[in-house]
C-alpha cells in the first residue's frame, strides 16, 4: 500500500455498505452521502424502494455509486442468486436514508413487502436507521413506538435534526447533513469498547484581548482536538470538548463547551478535570496576554507602542500537579515543533507530569497549522517513542485514542 492510499485510509475502505432509499424528499441529500462514501474508499449498493425511485432515478445512483442499483425483489441476480438473501449476506452495514414513516412502521412489524425490508429481515448486519418525515408524523405515537421496537431489535436510531421542513413546518424529523450522518456510520463500525469513559479534550486557539477589536492568538485551526473528539465518541466515550474560537461544526453527541481567552480555558477544564478519565490537551493555549485590555480602541499614532504582557497559567502543568496517587487522570499533551522533537518532548512530558506526550511536526507544509495531514511522535512516560507515519488528522487520532485509552484500561 503506498503512502498516499495509507493517508486517506478510512473507516469505511473496502466496506460493502447497502444503502436503502425510501419515499422521501429527503432522498436529495442521499445523492451525496453516496458520493461521499465511494470517496472514502466503501462499496456502495443502493437498493430503492418503488417510492424511493419516484424521487431520484437509479441512473443517478448507478452513476454515483459505480454499481447497479437494485428494487425488484423478484428479480434475479448474476448465477440466478436470490437478490435479497445474496445482497443481505455480502454487506458489511445497512444504512436507510431517509427512512419513512411507513418503512419505519413495516420494519418493526417485521412485514418484508419490497426488497428493502427482506434485506432488513435477512441480514446479520448492522442496521442504521435515519428517519425523515414531517415533524408531526415522526412525533406522533406510533412513530415513536415503532422507533423504540427497532431499537430493542437492536437496530441503531439516528434521531432526525429540528428544522424547517420541505412542507413548511418547523420542528424534528430533518435528516442530517452528511458530516453529522458520518459520524452514526462510522460509530457503526467501531467496537463501543469505550462506554462509560469519559475524555475531556481541548481545541483550538485562545485570543487575547487588546483592545474592542484586536487580540493576540495563533493559527490552530482545532482540526486536531476535533478529530480526536469524534474519535472518541464513535467508540462509545462520553466527551466533553472544550474549543476556542474556530469554525468546525460541534461533532454531534458530544458536550462543546465554548471559550476565548486562556484563562476562561483554565477554569473550564479545572471545572471539568474531576470527572475525567483521561484529559487531551490539544489546544493552542497562548502563554501570554495584555496585562491590560484597553475599553477603547487603540488610535493609530504613527509611534511605536509598547505592550506589555503577563503570563498565562500553564493549563497542563496544573493538572500533572493535581494527579492522584492511581495515577488519575491520564494527561496526553500536545508539542508543535520544527526540530529536535523528542528532546523538546520528553522534556515538556516530564515538566509537566504527563503520560503521553504528541509531538507534531510543524516544519513542513503537510503538517502545519490548518492541515489535513498530520505527521506526530508519540512518547510515553517510560521513556519510548513511536513515530507515526503521515496521516490524515482523523487517522492520527485514532491511534492516539487507542494509547490513551489502553492506559487507562491497563490501570483498571
Amino acid at each position: 500500500m503506498g503512502q498516499g492510499s495509507s493517508i486517506n485510509m478510512s473507516l469505511f475502505t473496502g466496506k460493502n455498505i447497502l444503502f436503502g432509499v425510501t419515499g422521501g424528499i429527503a432522498a436529495y441529500k442521499a445523492v451525496d452521502w453516496v458520493r461521499s462514501l465511494g470517496r472514502e474508499g466503501a462499496k456502495v449498493t443502493v437498493v430503492q424502494t418503488a417510492a424511493g425511485a419516484k424521487f431520484i432515478t437509479p441512473l443517478t445512483f448507478a452513476v454515483l455509486s459505480g454499481n447497479q442499483v437494485h428494487s425488484d425483489i423478484f428479480s434475479l441476480g448474476r448465477d440466478a442468486t436470490i437478490p435479497h438473501i445474496d445482497l443481505a449476506n455480502n454487506c458489511d452495514l445497512l444504512i436507510i436514508a431517509p427512512a419513512t414513516a411507513a418503512t419505519i412502521a413495516k420494519l418493526a412489524g417485521g412485514i418484508a413487502d419490497n426488497l428493502l425490508t427482506n434485506i432488513a429481515l435477512a441480514t446479520k448486519a448492522k442496521i442504521v436507521i435515519f428517519p425523515a418525515m414531517n415533524s408531526n408524523m415522526y412525533l406522533h405515537p406510533a412513530t415513536q413506538c415503532n422507533l423504540d421496537k427497532l431499537q430493542k431489535f437492536k437496530y441503531i436510531v439516528v434521531p432526525p435534526e429540528y428544522g424547517m421542513m420541505a412542507c413548511n413546518t418547523e420542528g424534528p424529523g430533518r435528516l442530517p447533513e452528511w458530516q453529522a450522518a458520518r459520524e452514526y456510520i462510522a460509530a457503526a463500525f467501531c467496537r463501543q469498547d469505550l462506554e462509560g469513559i469519559r475524555f475531556l479534550i481541548t481545541a483550538g486557539p485562545t485570543c487575547e484581548d487588546l483592545d474592542p477589536v484586536r487580540f493576540l492568538s495563533n493559527r490552530s485551526s482545532g482540526k486536531m482536538g476535533y478529530a480526536l473528539a469524534r474519535v472518541a465518541r464513535q467508540r462509545g466515550a462520553e466527551v466533553v470538548l472544550v474549543s476556542g474560537p474556530c469554525h468546525l461544526p460541534p461533532p454531534p453527541g458530544i458536550e462543546i463547551i465554548k471559550i476565548r481567552s486562556a484563562l476562561e480555558m483554565y477554569e473550564e477544564v479545572h471545572k471539568q478535570a474531576p470527572k475525567a478519565h483521561i484529559i487531551i490537551k490539544a489546544a493552542a493555549v497562548a502563554d501570554y496576554r495584555p496585562i491590560r485590555r484597553q475599553e477603547h480602541k487603540i488610535k493609530k499614532g504613527g509611534k511605536n507602542i509598547d505592550l506589555p504582557l503577563t503570563a498565562n497559567k500553564d493549563v497542563l502543568k496544573s493538572l500533572g500537579k493535581m494527579k492522584g496517587d492511581d495515577n488519575r487522570p491520564i494527561l496526553v499533551g500536545f508539542a508543535a515543533e520544527s526540530e529536535n522533537h523528542l528532546a523538546a518532548g520528553r522534556e515538556k512530558l516530564k515538566a509537566k507530569n504527563l503520560d503521553l506526550i504528541v509531538v507534531n511536526d510543524i516544519a513542513s507544509p503537510e503538517t502545519g497549522f490548518a492541515a489535513e495531514t498530520n505527521q506526530v511522535t508519540i512518547i510515553d512516560n517510560r521513556g519510548s517513542h513511536e513515530k507515526l507515519p503521515l496521516l490524515s488528522k482523523e487517522a492520527t487520532a485514532r491511534l492516539i485514542i487507542a494509547r490513551a485509552a489502553t492506559l487507562v484500561i491497563s490501570t483498571s
